[in-house]
């Protein structure tokens, strides 16, 4: 595969990752904004814009937008977090420039009031659907204890309050401001022609103007605390737990990842044998939460309430033993086999690959091929994995627990 880099005038940057032999394409904007980059008084205006995107702009209709993914064959779709928001799509290579000119059309949307109006409907109906999930809202509630004062702690989804309050004034002053070329990545991979794409996007998005956006990175240290909360209609307990961990462009990433597949990988992990498999627990894995200069671990565990103290007790003794006895080699080199089939089987098609290109070059700069993922991962020791259990104590967490009322 053959990696090729351009970047417009107005700062705009292309990445590509060409595979002649691949059956398809894939295409997509990342725009380097989320949660993290609102006020309190706009919260949730990133996850509702990206919303917006999609009801099209002064040519194109809401349904002549589905109308025109329908016609392409495209499998698309788009997502918010707390750092980025991220468009794309996948189709046969013949319609790949088309689909590229669709999506660079809609990242300069109309954002009509009527739609701004019907939309402010869903997105407070998402709410109310996610506040019926315990466990996004332990994990919601978990970040923001830990990022306590931290931009990371901001809520992707906002507040009723909120969204209710947002105006579409406030919108388009968000989207001129942080939707600039030079806040934007186009990353594309697979069966097309580099040199035809950029001469695409600089027809559409070449006069689009700079602006500057630039994002508060202070340091963090997480919060070390534990909120145990009730809610009426819960039948299981469920924990979130949160400590430090490696930001996104720390070269320790690897070996952080390899130690969270160790510690709480869903399935033949300590957390799995020590919870999941003895049925003290239903559900219990630790996932890399790595980002824009922090990062954190985070666990998650769905419990019977009368085992909730117990699996707290079992998580600390097991902290306690990975920091006194370290981790077997056995256990590296199955957690390193899990973690390389997942790159290895995602890498086979260019929607796999398309999330890793445009996230290494928002963070890092940098293009790392398949074949450098893989050496990377495999040069991990057991020195790396106990040098970031030194640096990040998993015993060090906050705890946010909600439970049926008693």
């Amino acid at each position: 595969m053959e990696f090729k880099h351009r970047q417009l005038d107005n700062g705009l940057t292309i990445v590509g990752e060409i595979n002649g032999d691949a059956q398809s394409a894939a295409v997509g904007f990342f725009v380097r904004t989320g949660s993290r980059d609102e006020t309190p008084q706009i919260s949730g205006v990133s996850h509702f814009l990206e919303h917006m995107l999609f009801k099209g702009t002064e040519t194109l209709s809401p349904l002549e937008v589905n109308e025109a993914f329908d016609r392409l064959g495209a499998k698309f779709n788009a997502f918010t977090s707390e750092e980025n928001t991220v468009y794309y799509a996948a189709v046969l290579p013949e319609y790949l420039e088309a689909v590229a000119d669709l999506w660079a059309q809609l990242m300069r949307p109309t954002l009509r009031q009527d739609d701004f109006d019907m939309e402010k409907q869903v997105i407070l109906e998402e709410i109310a659907m996610y506040l019926d999930m315990p466990d996004f809202l332990v994990f919601d509630r978990g970040r923001e204890l830990f990022f306590e004062g931290h931009p990371c702690g901001n809520s992707v989804l906002g507040t009723v309050d909120s969204i209710t309050g947002l105006t579409a004034e406030q919108m388009r002053a968000y989207f001129n401001k942080r939707y600039a070329p030079n806040n934007m990545t186009l990353a594309c991979c697979g069966n097309f022609d580099f040199d035809r794409l950029c001469q695409l996007v600089q027809r559409q998005c070449g006069a689009w103007t700079r602006q500057e956006t630039s994002r508060l990175t202070p340091p963090c240290c997480g919060a070390i605390q534990k909120v145990y909360e009730q809610k009426t209609g819960l039948n299981r307990r469920h924990l979130a737990m949160y400590s430090d961990s490696v930001s996104m462009q720390d070269d320790r990433w690897y070996a952080a990842k390899l130690l969270s597949v160790i510690l709480g990988d869903h399935s033949g992990s300590r957390y799995f044998w020590s919870l999941v498999d003895p049925a003290i627990a239903d559900t219990a894995f630790m996932e890399l939460a790595a980002m824009d200069a922090t990062g954190a671990f985070c666990s998650y565990v769905c419990c019977d309430p009368e085992n909730a103290a117990q699996v707290e007790d079992i998580l600390n003794t097991l902290f306690a033993t990975v920091a006194s006895n370290g981790i077997e080699p056995a256990e590296l080199e199955a957690a390193r086999n899990k973690v390389l089939s997942s790159v290895a089987l995602k890498s086979e098609q260019p929607m796999g690959r398309l999330i890793n290109l445009g996230f290494n070059w928002v963070y890092r700069q940098e293009y790392f091929a398949v074949e450098q993922d893989i050496a990377r991962l495999r040069a991990v020791t057991l020195e790396d994995v106990h040098s970031v259990l030194k640096a990040f104590n998993p015993a060090d967490y906050t705890l946010y627990s909600l439970g049926p009322s008693r």
